[in-house]
């Protein structure tokens, strides 16, 4: 008996936020600043979020061969990472050379990949239940993405600043 496609689909998924999970948990174990920890903790939390999430969806799947309609939305983590993320203090602390930094430009690429399948598999879904799940997994991602892109970003002008690299 072959796969369905939305079998596959939620397994890679399920993988990709356990891969997730894992690497912002090492970066938090390995980091010496707490606000780096804090934050990738916060991530790694809301990645398990979504590991329940597709895993509850996965199971009634097999089941019922529908996602469920009663679970197919989710409610983002009440503390905002965006504000923990991009706090000033933090921002003086990082070093855009250093580990913690390197583990950002890591995370933008695991959340850009994230946001391709499940973009993708919104755009071809058959169900219209599919597509809601896979675009709101899609702008959840992005919404990391974009925290992420933007602490790069600050962090990078950061070190060109310190080291007189602007060509004014």
């Amino acid at each position: 008996m072959t796969e369905s496609k939305t079998t596959e689909i939620l397994k890679m998924a399920i993988l990709m936020e356990h891969r997730g999970k894992a690497f912002y948990k090492k970066v938090a174990e390995q980091t010496d600043n707490e606000e780096v920890k804090n934050i990738f903790n916060i991530m790694a939390n809301e990645e398990q979020v979504h590991i329940d999430f597709l895993s509850e969806q996965f199971a009634y799947y097999q089941k019922n061969d529908r996602l469920n309609p009663d679970k197919l939305s989710l409610k983002q983590a009440e503390d905002s990472i965006a504000n923990t993320i991009l706090s000033k203090d933090l921002k003086e602390k990082l070093s855009a050379a250093g580990y913690e930094a390197a583990a950002i430009s890591a995370a933008i690429d695991m959340e850009k990949k994230a946001i391709a399948v499940y973009s993708e598999r919104a755009s071809t879904a058959s169900e219209q239940s599919e597509k809601e799940l896979y675009a709101w997994l899609a702008n959840w991602e992005n919404d990391h993405l974009q925290i992420l892109a933007q602490l790069d970003k600050e962090l990078m002008e950061k070190v060109w600043f310190d080291n007189s690299f602007w060509p004014f």
